[in-house]
């Protein structure tokens, strides 16, 4: 489950190359999901494996919370105003809009859907410490899938890239691996593979 090469998925055919220009990637990880059949689409995976109840670690879990109560006691984590920053739903064309399977601006958890098409996803947050985007692609593959989990971030702040390098290690050793790991214990689970 490793973080693998800008190259490599900007090579990829999809639509968040343009659409967020000018954003910097910050990472990208992938997972090898094993093939059950042809077609598997992201949208039929995040709504089979919505119904499994398979979190991420426990270690990850304790990390998140730890993060939520000091974001919380520190304000860290309430939204600017609306006219202070920019959604990235603006920069949505109308075959976007058309195309995206979730209504731009839906909550879905800790973030806000940018756009949800078949085979990839768009998720946003945005606080005092950064705007974040989280990407979620679908690749089938001769033999396989891969599933792509890319990280942009965007500066809000001088605090934005202090508080990057505070996380980058929780991120990178805990919190994304583990995230990995759940991703494929749900697609197992999901399409009975256990």
């Amino acid at each position: 489950m490793p973080q693998i090469s800008t190259r490599e998925f900007e090579r990829l055919p999809l639509r968040v190359h343009d659409f967020l220009t000018g954003v910097p990637l910050h990472d990208v990880w992938a997972v090898d999901l094993p093939r059950v059949r042809s077609g598997i689409t992201l949208d039929e995976f995040l709504r089979a494996a919505s119904t499994c109840l398979l979190p991420c670690s426990p270690v990850a879990r304790a990390l998140l919370n730890i993060r939520l109560f000091v974001g919380g006691l520190l304000g860290l984590d309430r939204e600017p105003a609306a006219m202070a920053w920019e959604t990235f739903t603006t920069r949505l064309t109308a075959a976007d809009r058309s195309k995206s399977l979730a209504l731009a601006g839906t909550r879905d958890g800790l973030f806000r859907v940018v756009y949800r098409f078949e085979n990839e996803q768009l998720l946003e947050l945005i606080n005092r410490t950064a705007h974040a985007a989280a990407l979620s692609a679908l690749v089938e593959t001769p033999n396989a899938y891969r599933f792509y989990f890319g990280v942009y971030v965007r500066s809000v702040s001088r605090l934005t890239p202090i508080y990057m390098a505070l996380i980058d290690p929780f991120r990178k050793l805990v919190v994304y691996p583990s995230l990995l790991r759940s991703v494929h214990a749900r697609w197992n689970q999901a399409f009975r593979l256990d």
